[in-house]
C-alpha cells in the first residue's frame, strides 16, 4: 500500500510559487527524515530538499537555495515544499522519500543511500 503520496503539482508561469505535500501512511513518520526529489526526462533523479526529523534543520540544493522551503508538520503526517520564483529548469516529476539513515546533506549533494520509502511523484510544469 501507498505510504507516501504528493499533491501539488501543477502548470504554472515561471516566477509564480507552489506549494507541494506529501503526506506520510503506514509508518511513523516523525521518526524520518523526509526529502524532496525531482526528475526530469533523460536525467537522473537529483535530490532537492531535505528535512530531518532530530532537530528540524532543513537542507537544500544549490539550485534551488533561496528559492525553495522545505517544513514539516508532525501532527498531520505531512511535509511540504514551497516552490517560489520557478524556472522552466524546476519542470520535472517531484517526488517524497523518506529515510530512517541518511542524512540530508548527503541527499541534497547527490551522495543519498538508504531510501525506506518513495511516493509516485508529482508533476511541476514551469512554462511561459
Amino acid at each position: 500500500q501507498v505510504q507516501l503520496v504528493e499533491s501539488g503539482g501543477g502548470l504554472v508561469q515561471p516566477g509564480d510559487s507552489l506549494r507541494l505535500s506529501c503526506a506520510a501512511s503506514g509508518f511513523t513518520s516523525n521518526y524520518y527524515t523526509i526529502a524532496w526529489f525531482r526528475q526530469a526526462p533523460g536525467k537522473e533523479r537529483e535530490g532537492v530538499s531535505c528535512i530531518t526529523e532530530s532537530d528540524g534543520s532543513a537542507d537544500y540544493a544549490d539550485s534551488v537555495k533561496g528559492r525553495f522551503t522545505i517544513s514539516r508538520d508532525n501532527a498531520k503526517d505531512t511535509v511540504y515544499l514551497q516552490m517560489n520564483s520557478l524556472k522552466p529548469e524546476d519542470t520535472a516529476i517531484y517526488y517524497c522519500a523518506a529515510t530512517f539513515s541518511t542524512q540530508c546533506r548527503a541527499i541534497v549533494t547527490g551522495e543519498y543511500y538508504g531510501i525506506d520509502y518513495w511516493g509516485e511523484g508529482t508533476l511541476v510544469t514551469v512554462s511561459s
